[in-house]
């Protein structure tokens, strides 16, 4: 399968950005290197980071520190580990990037790790939703999220509301196990108890039976892991079907509820209460310009995955904001990172000096009925939350 290979020499042109052509020199040029899906089942992942890289750039122009911005992408189409490690070696050999970034799966960002450390490569991981990812190299930085820090807020949420006992319904691969301990270990330390779980084949298509069990275990609350489209589709028309929202079960999830993800699930999605760090309707004025710059170039709206690229680059620029646009040292670099603080759409986000790992805010939202689309409202929020557990 032929790699997608895209060299942008980046540069406004009105709402949109990219120009193509001979790079500046390299001593005036900040490069950063993308790896992650640009084709194939996972490229709303990459496409998504993409856009936002360049609603970032839409926002805050293409210079830093008197150096242009130069991305440069490399598509993991067979969204594999080792591609992932190829292409990021040919980043820094061939290409001689500052920074890597992009890493959609988790499994791409640990095979790298160990390259990272080796070249002494800021590596910014986008999405790479693990647990406690950044430990696997002194080069690793994650703007997003962990799937354990997500569903451990959903837990705690689920406490404050009144719910003492809950069912988990997870798919079996490592998101889903990851997220089933997060939402089940801040659950129980809380008082709570899990009255059954359950882990689906990955690719099962029938849901009617593991709806029943949910709906037979009289649980007050359900915490559901599934991939979105498809399963989770399947499993939504299962559970109305089945009458358990009659039964007064709150639906808990930690997802994307980006509008893409939402819209096939029809009414079904009114069930939803949600934890994640970004929906496209946070009210500040960060999320206005992102919101506004990202609609434009990608036609749709963004959502949690997508904004880890808008986030990767305000790290980007801030970091070579404060070493004056000398990135050339690795180390230099991912000691300036410790502790720094940006402006997000999600609000402000800070790099924790120890982890080098995200602490922000979580988001509960519930899902409402719009007069255009169904959309997520926030209902609570979790301040400064970190990946630890």
């Amino acid at each position: 399968m032929r790699c997608l290979v895209k060299k942008l020499a980046v540069g406004l042109v009105g709402a949109t950005i990219a120009t193509f052509g001979v790079a500046a020199n390299a001593e005036n040029t900040i490069k950063v290197g993308v790896v992650a899906p640009m084709s194939g089942t996972f490229s709303p992942y990459g496409l998504g980071f993409y856009n936002s890289m360049r609603a970032y750039i839409d926002v805050y122009g293409d210079t830093v520190e008197g150096k242009k911005i130069e991305i440069i992408l490399r598509d993991n189409s067979a969204n594999s580990p080792d591609m992932a490690k190829r292409l990021a070696q040919e980043l820094i050999t061939r290409e001689k990037v500052d920074f890597l970034t992009g890493f959609a799966l988790s499994s791409d960002a640990f095979a790298v790790a160990s390259l990272a450390t080796q070249a002494k490569k800021p590596t910014i991981l986008m999405l790479s939703a693990a647990l406690g990812l950044t430990e696997k190299s002194p080069y690793l930085a994650r703007v997003s999220y962990s799937n354990y820090q997500a569903s451990a807020n959903m837990a705690k949420w689920a406490y404050k509301n009144g719910i003492r006992n809950a069912y988990t319904v997870v798919s079996d691969y490592a998101p889903g196990a990851d997220s089933e301990n997060g939402f089940k270990e801040a659950f129980e330390e809380l008082g709570g108890t899990i009255s059954g779980s359950v882990r689906v084949p990955l690719h099962n298509h029938n849901y009617g039976p593991y709806v029943q069990h949910l709906k037979d275990s009289k649980a007050q609350g359900a915490f559901v892991f599934l991939p979105s489209g498809e399963p989770m589709v399947a499993f939504m028309k299962e559970y109305t079907e089945r009458g358990l929202p009659e039964m007064g079960m709150k639906l808990m999830t930690s997802t994307d509820l980006a509008e893409e993800y939402i819209k096939p699930l029809g009414d079904t999605a009114v069930h939803l209460t949600n934890s994640i760090q970004y929906y496209d309707t946070l009210e500040n004025a960060e999320n206005e310009k992102y919101v506004s710059a990202y609609s434009k170039i990608a036609g749709k709206l963004p959502g949690a995955i997508a904004v880890g690229g808008y986030d990767g680059m305000a790290l980007i620029y801030a970091v070579s904001k404060a070493l004056k646009g000398d990135v050339s040292d690795g180390a230099k670099v991912m000691e300036a990172m410790k502790g720094i603080l940006i402006e997000s759409p999600r609000g402000a986000l800070k790099i924790d000096p120890d982890t080098r790992d995200s602490v922000a805010n979580m988001y509960i939202a519930k899902v409402e009925k719009s007069e255009d689309r169904m959309k997520p409202v926030v209902i609570d929020t979790f301040e400064n939350v970190t990946d630890a557990k």
